[in-house]
């Protein structure tokens, strides 16, 4: 007789059957969840801005302090995830670290966080890459300077797309294809990640001294319209929180990995490991490889100053050799984090979709919720997040300011999302939670804590301006976004979701005394 696996038994003594195929193994897991937070998709995209804003000194230390306080969040997660190794993961943690009660509310508001920002997710990663690619074709095409290509407005929304399409269709085949895939991902990205930040410095002609980089400070008001220092600072350091998520793709798949309620919680502090010391290499290898910080920005420098780490790309390589041929070669790689970031992405918002519409919390979900009867994966919750994701991307056409408002709505409603399930965790009753092999015990309330005010000031400082003065084409519509989408679920909750959506709904008949 076969043994039932730990993470199955946990997830029948909570109510749910095997529904999904449980094959991934630890490092498919963990390639998933690094794939979702990856290297280069958030410093590459962000990290021009940051460095304007208050210099390299805020910039490399901002890397440090924010991984420290992503350590907090991931531990407190880490330990939920041991307990509740389920598809869908925060809204169900939340359901049932907050009683019955309040479980159907917090439940409620935590799904929705959590549906928002990964969706957006895989629009952030969508422009992202279509900026590189955009910057790829402009270099291959003979520069700025030398006349070359610079994709229009339509062209780009083009981009953003064909790849948002690419990604679901990959998604509609079995999951084992994306995990294929995903371990190509960690590689591609360690090896890739490896080979630039040991090349670039070598590479470039000159390199910045160590002063420069780790305690020169420096802002930019004529450019940001941004006088403060400490505001500056606040900025600067946007790049490494929106860069610092993500590990929660590990919990999304619990119900398909192999020992989950283990494998989980490594899976998660793993990730954070790995992207918190490659992220600072990343960051020290562009900012020691600077030729020129002015002509970064210079809109008609060579890659039109649209793109601060591709112009130090091809000023070292250019410098060098005098042909751009190695710049485009790392900006591919580059590409291929974002390519690898947004397929990992839309499998974790799939599942997140199909959870829900699984308890019933999405509209039409008898559709959402129906899994491909070959492939067994939530096909039709694929599509949906696609179609959402080419819907935000629209603006593209007329507006300059999208990836900021996309960024910032991905931002607060993924780790908005994360402070639902840990504020539960430590208030909640210690005799109610049935912890699983990774276990906090005291520490349990002091990380949570911690957490929570982490996740706090960091929904909080997406949500600022980010440039002066405020006029149409530099105001953040993220609050605005943000305020319509949630005054919508939260009245749809008043009205009507709170009489018949109790949360998670159990399809198994269990009797357990513990949460």
């Amino acid at each position: 007789m076969v043994e039932m696996d730990s993470g199955e038994k946990r997830l029948n003594e909570l109510g749910y059957k095997q529904e999904l195929r449980r094959e991934m193994t630890l490092f498919k897991t963990l390639a998933i969840s690094f794939s979702t937070m990856t290297l280069f998709t958030g410093i590459t995209p962000l990290y021009g801005s940051s460095l304007l804003y208050a210099g390299p000194a805020s910039l490399v230390w901002g890397w440090v302090v924010v991984s420290f306080f992503t350590w907090f969040v991931g531990i407190a997660m880490a330990e939920i995830c041991s307990s509740f190794p389920t598809t869908g993961s925060l809204y169900f943690w939340a359901a049932h670290l907050a009683g019955p009660v309040w479980g159907p509310f917090a439940s409620w508001c935590c799904a929705w966080l959590e549906a928002i920002g990964l969706i957006a997710g895989i629009g952030t990663q969508a422009y992202a890459g279509s900026q590189v690619l955009q910057s790829i074709i402009l270099l291959c095409t003979g520069t700025n300077k030398g006349g070359g290509y610079f994709a229009p407005r339509g062209v780009f929304l083009a981009m953003y797309i064909c790849l948002t399409i690419i990604w679901a269709v990959l998604n509609t085949f079995a999951l084992e294809v994306i995990a294929i895939i995903d371990i190509i991902s960690i590689w591609w990205q360690v090896i890739g990640g490896s080979v630039i930040v040991i090349m670039l410095p070598l590479v470039s002609l000159t390199t910045k001294p160590a002063s420069y980089v780790f305690t020169h400070f420096e802002t930019a008001p004529d450019s940001t319209g941004i006088t403060s220092k400490a505001y500056a600072v606040i900025l600067s350091i946007l790049v490494s929180q929106y860069s610092l998520y993500g590990y929660d793709a590990a919990a999304h798949l619990t119900e398909e990995t192999k020992g989950a309620d283990r494998n989980g919680p490594i899976a998660i502090l793993s990730s954070i490991g790995i992207i918190s010391v490659f992220g600072w290499a990343y960051i020290l290898a562009l900012t020691f490889s600077i030729q020129d910080f002015n002509y970064l920005y210079d809109t008609g420098n060579e890659t039109a100053g649209a793109f601060v780490p591709a112009q130090i790309l091809y000023d070292a390589f250019h410098g060098r050799y005098n042909n751009s041929a190695g710049a485009i070669v790392l900006l591919f790689v580059i590409w291929g984090s974002f390519f690898f970031g947004g397929l990992s992405i839309t499998t974790s918002a799939a599942r997140v979709v199909y959870a829900l519409s699984r308890d019933k919390g999405i509209p039409f979900s008898s559709v959402w919720r129906k899994i491909h009867p070959k492939h067994k994966v939530p096909a039709n919750a694929v599509w949906l997040c696609a179609a959402i994701c080419i819907l935000l991307g629209l603006p593209i056409l007329k507006v300059n300011v999208v990836f900021t408002a996309i960024t910032s709505i991905c931002t607060v409603g993924w780790v908005g999302g994360y402070a639902v399930p840990i504020f539960a965790r430590m208030v909640m009753a210690e005799k109610r939670f049935k912890p699983g092999p990774f276990y906090l015990g005291r520490a349990t309330r002091p990380i949570c804590l911690v957490a929570f005010l982490w996740i706090c000031y960091t929904c909080s400082v997406f949500l600022l301006p980010t440039l002066y003065p405020i006029k149409w084409d530099t105001f953040n519509y993220a609050p605005v976004a943000l305020g319509i989408c949630l005054t919508l679920v939260m009245l749809w909750w008043v009205l009507d979701a709170r009489k018949w959506f109790k949360g998670p709904v159990r399809n198994i008949d269990v009797q357990d005394g513990k949460v």
